[in-house]
């Protein structure tokens, strides 16, 4: 999937690109409304991050431009947070709107969603190991056994399998499996572990998913 961030900030860019190149994404980048419309015009992205107050032609006019030719989803980054500036961006082309400061595992999470709900039928095959999940059918194997996830089991082995090796904080997890944070202590993550665990586990297969004391979970060998 590839992302296009504009955004006349040269540390926000720079940011945003390492964080989502993390994430497995291509990125490209753009610092001002001309060269955002170029560069979407010569290569046509999956999504576009789109920040509004930039000199000369600003995010909402961009947005209005891009949405003549395309419906690429656009999510606007901007500073501004009242009422009329989101109305503004959403009537401009806009599917989402996120304020500054934002938490970066909060952009990750509707960058997905953004991809997800325009990109139905465009479907991953996940591995790990001998592990395998198919995101368009939604079904998951190890070996050449079948095994049966409920949908937040399925979710969280993407998040998972979207991170192999690296350790991934409760709160991370809450954030992009459940979509909230959680208030107070609940011990929902370990539980639906242990399913996923169990599951994964059934016929001897050796364990992916390891816990990392007082911090979350990471899968790997």
């Amino acid at each position: 999937m590839r992302i296009l961030v504009v955004d006349d900030d040269p540390q926000i860019t720079s940011l945003l690109k390492r964080g989502l190149s993390y994430e497995g994404y291509t990125v490209d980048t753009a610092s001002d409304g001309g060269e955002a419309l170029d560069k979407a015009k010569e290569n046509e992205p999956d999504l576009l991050l789109l920040d509004v107050s930039m000199p000369g032609m600003d995010g909402f006019e961009v947005a209005r431009r891009v949405r003549k030719t395309s419906r690429v989803p656009i999510l606007m980054l901007t500073a501004k947070g009242t009422v009329a500036d989101k109305v503004t961006g959403l009537d401009a082309g806009a599917d989402d709107y996120l304020v500054k400061p934002f938490d970066f595992d909060e952009l990750v999470a509707r960058v997905r969603a953004l991809l997800r709900r325009h990109s139905p039928n465009k479907g991953e095959v996940l591995t790990f190991g001998d592990i395998s999940l198919d995101t368009r059918a939604r079904q998951v194997t190890r070996g050449n056994t079948k095994v049966e996830l409920t949908a937040k089991e399925f979710d969280l082995l993407d998040l998972f399998l979207r991170h192999p090796r690296q350790v991934l904080r409760r709160e991370q997890i809450y954030q992009l499996v459940w979509g909230y944070d959680f208030e107070g202590e609940s011990n929902v993550i370990e539980v639906y572990v242990r399913y996923l665990r169990t599951k994964l586990e059934e016929g001897g297969h050796p364990r992916v998913i390891h816990t990392v004391r007082g911090v979350g979970y990471v899968l790997r060998d």
